[in-house]
């Protein structure tokens, strides 16, 4: 195996028109035919698409650029570097914590490259209550098929490590049914670390694909700058104001950007694309604006086996089970993805509850230990209607409260983990819950789970999934963005990120957002460019 040369520093030799905002000693006014904020899923396909149909681009991104050289496997060094937040963002109660990028690829840099297509339940559902006609499996598939070729996401041939291959073991004996998690992987080394950035550029994320395509194509990018406000005039944004970062990433310099374009494309994620707009005083007649906002709502069991686990060797995840995802009704009782999460100290230490001895012991087990996760189903039911943005002093803060409905799915999910664990041969099995026990069979578990107390900062619950806040719809009653993209009320800006999502999807979403974006923008293209758009590179 030999590691892929690094396109980064390739193309900054070659001269790429890439500008750190923290080095700026003056202010600077750009201009460009679309400015793009955000550099993650949504951002680098439109940047490629765009500049590849000829459209001069330049990409905003609040976090630094950073190239495989950078990544060391080491998460001290990576949480600060690559997370918003340093991997701690949470929601105003500071009950879930939420992972999310903040570097030039976003969460496609730092993700486990699960990779689904947007399940076909869930296109149905937005047809049916969002009016999306034109979302549905057959009309989407050719996207989603240009952008598995464009970034090499196949089925992993690597039998699963140890850690996923016991969820599907546990799953077997119980009968329920498991399937193989595609990745957006070329090359791969399996060594694990695929959220702290990848070392051997064979993770083909943003970073490596397409923004590096965009730039060789005459592309524009910022770095360590963070958009501040849209300058709204009637119905059209005339400027982007941006404040440069110091080298801390955090700090302003007191140097600001003026951006001046046609178009602007908001791909900065489901919680900072809603702040900007909302810090913008974007038009919001029906109150819609950073509402229905989603997580997955995630919950933890840890396994201990007899065995040796080492859940932070290979490809992090590769099994997973929706049996109880696909509930009878998509609005019934919320239903749950099942997955083997990567397991590294310091994250999987954070996470897990109690402290002093108790957790000193868990940690002392560390290679033997075995991690399931499950992700709720949010945004099918009246009792799960996501969260809020808001802002504190400019800055958006997440408000995101769970109903019982939310608390029985996740008493359920603990069950289920819990039950294939055992099936799987644990010797205990602890709950993310701080009133917890190390459970020593099914049956102890099965009873100690149901008794648990069901409340915030009781319960682990974690999220690296965020969706929602801009969603679409064109009834401007039911979402603050039409089919194709479009702000309702201002007549150049789009929003390209999983913010759209008018629920949350139940699956990993970057295929989703790589697929609907690939869509989105190339019908932007051909309405700037009066031309078809061109296909990404690749595809």
């Amino acid at each position: 195996m030999s590691v892929i040369p690094d396109p980064i520093q390739a193309g900054l030799a070659a001269g790429w028109r890439v500008t750190d905002c923290a080095q700026l000693q003056a202010d600077q006014t750009l201009e460009a035919d679309v400015v793009i904020v955000g550099s993650g899923a949504g951002g680098g396909v439109t940047a490629e698409i765009l500049a590849l149909s000829g459209l001069k681009v330049l990409i905003v991104e609040e976090g630094a650029l950073k190239s495989s050289r950078d990544f060391k496997m080491r998460e001290a060094e990576a949480y600060p570097a690559l997370y918003q937040e340093s991997a701690a963002r949470k929601t105003k109660d500071k009950g879930i914590t939420i992972l999310q990028g903040r570097t030039v690829g976003g969460s496609t840099t730092i993700n486990w490259t699960s990779s689904f297509r947007t399940p076909d339940i869930t296109l149905h559902y937005w047809n049916q209550h969002f009016g999306l006609k034109d979302y549905t499996p057959e009309t989407l598939a050719p996207w989603f098929a240009m952008m598995e070729q464009r970034l090499h996401i196949s089925d992993w041939p690597t039998p699963p490590n140890e850690n996923n291959d016991l969820l599907r073991r546990g799953a077997a004996s119980l009968n329920i049914p498991t399937g193989l998690i595609r990745r957006n992987v070329n090359g791969c080394w399996n060594l694990g670390y695929c959220g702290m950035g990848c070392p051997t550029n064979a993770k083909q994320s943003m970073l490596v694909t397409t923004i590096p395509s965009a730039l060789q194509h005459g592309a524009s990018l910022l770095t360590r700058a963070r958009a501040d406000k849209l300058v709204i005039k009637n119905d059209h944004v005339t400027q982007l104001e941006c404040v440069a970062l110091g080298t801390d990433g955090l700090a302003p310099t007191g140097r600001r950007l003026t951006l001046r374009a046609r178009h602007f494309v908001l791909a900065g994620g489901a919680i900072n694309t809603p702040a900007l707009l909302m810090r913008s005083t974007a038009p919001d007649p029906h109150g819609q604006l950073g509402k229905r906002t989603f997580l997955h709502p995630t919950v933890i069991s840890a396994g201990v086996f007899a065995q040796r686990v080492d859940g932070y060797a290979g490809a992090p995840q590769s099994v997973y089970s929706d049996h109880f995802l696909h509930t009878d009704r998509i609005d019934g009782p919320i239903g749950y993805k099942l997955e083997a999460p990567p397991l590294h100290p310091l994250l999987f230490s954070t996470t897990m509850p109690g402290f002093g001895a108790q957790h000193a012991s868990v940690m002392q087990q560390f290679p033997h230990v075995h991690a399931l996760l499950a992700l709720l189903r949010d945004g099918f039911h009246a009792d799960a209607p996501g969260g809020s943005v808001a802002l504190v002093q400019g800055a958006p803060v997440l408000d995101y409260p769970l109903a019982p409905f939310i608390w029985d799915g996740v008493r359920r999910a603990l069950l289920s983990m819990a039950e294939i664990q055992f099936a799987a041969g644990a010797r205990t099995v602890t709950p993310a819950h701080e009133r917890a026990a190390a459970y020593t069979s099914w049956a102890q578990a099965q009873a100690g789970i149901n008794a648990l107390p069901y409340k915030l900062l009781q319960t682990r619950l974690v999220s690296a999934h965020v969706m929602g806040g801009c969603g679409m719809s064109d009834d401007e009653r039911l979402g603050v963005t039409s089919s194709s993209g479009r702000y309702h009320g201002l007549t150049n800006v789009s929003v390209h990120d999983g913010s759209l999502f008018p629920t949350a999807i139940g699956a990993n979403p970057q295929l989703s957002i790589y697929g609907i974006v690939a869509r989105l923008a190339s019908g932007l293209a051909q309405q700037l460019t009066g031309q078809p758009a061109a296909r990404p590179g690749g595809a």
